[in-house]
């Protein structure tokens, strides 16, 4: 049993009993982004600022889906809800930010929840929105899975940036194929404007890849590590932004290739990504 502050100061208690998130079946992420919960020791997810007059406020899972932030900020086509920080639920706190108002990705977009599927997602415009996170360093292996859904395919999307150079430790769509660094999936690979699940192990020549639950390309995926995070544009944060709907994204610094197949189904189960 638990105890949580309401934004209305009042105190109300919870229970954690029963419960096993994704992070407690496969221990050991470096960062993990959800608007779910994927820890039993996970309390808020998100920190979101409303339009209206700027305050900012924390949020729970059940919090976004039972009204509570819809109330918060306001439902007229003139509120919307900014997110400022997207809370690390592995523990590490790497969270990612953004201080900057006009760069914050929404997850109230003109009084209406964002969402993807009948589940919660944090809205970047592909213009200027990212978030970002300095801290996290992790040497390869590094294994990838996102929930994303590109509203848009042009140009060069990014999904996340994980250090600026030109071989950077990077997931893009670019030209209608995924592609992870030098690793391109063109076999079978056509990106599309779908929900869809990504899989990346960076393992230098052993990388994989994979989208939606498919068999993995083996190849070069650079040899880059990982050295801060940008979800949605470059690391410098000032060039191909991803015009995009996130909902997850976890991180392990580690190959887990062979967990593979129940992390994703986890996933699946809970978003109904792929049959």
């Amino acid at each position: 049993m638990g105890l949580i502050l309401s934004l209305d100061n009042s105190i109300h208690s919870f229970n954690r009993a029963g419960f096993v998130g994704l992070l407690d079946q496969y221990t050991g992420a470096a960062a993990a982004y959800s608007l779910r919960r994927l820890s039993v020791n996970t309390t808020n997810v998100i920190r979101v600022r409303r339009s209206s007059d700027n305050a900012e406020a924390d949020f729970t899972t059940d919090e976004i889906t039972d009204g509570t932030l819809l109330a918060w900020v306001g439902n007229t086509a003139s509120d919307n809800g900014l997110v400022t920080t997207w809370y690390d639920q592995s523990g590490n706190s790497n969270d990612a930010t953004q201080g900057t108002a006009a760069s914050q990705p929404k997850i109230v977009d003109a009084g209406v929840l964002v969402e993807e599927n009948g589940r919660p997602a944090v809205d970047f415009d592909g213009v200027d929105d990212f978030l970002k996170n300095t801290t996290i360093s992790i040497s390869q292996p590094i294994t990838h899975f996102t929930t994303v859904k590109l509203k848009t395919i042009a140009g060069l999307n990014r999904i996340c940036d994980g250090g600026f150079s030109s071989t950077r430790h990077s997931l893009y769509v670019n030209s209608d194929f995924f592609y992870f660094s030098g690793l391109s999936l063109s076999q079978g690979f056509l990106e599309n404007t779908n929900q869809n699940l990504h899989y990346f192990l960076a393992n230098d020549t052993s990388s994989e890849a994979a989208i939606n639950g498919s068999s993995a390309t083996v190849g070069s995926g650079g040899t880059n590590d990982l050295g801060g995070l940008t979800m949605a544009a470059r690391w410098d944060g000032i060039a191909q932004f991803g015009d995009l709907l996130y909902q997850e994204h976890i991180i392990y610094p580690s190959n887990q290739s062979s967990n593979r197949t129940n992390i994703e189904t986890n996933i699946n189960d809970y978003y109904s990504i792929y049959p």
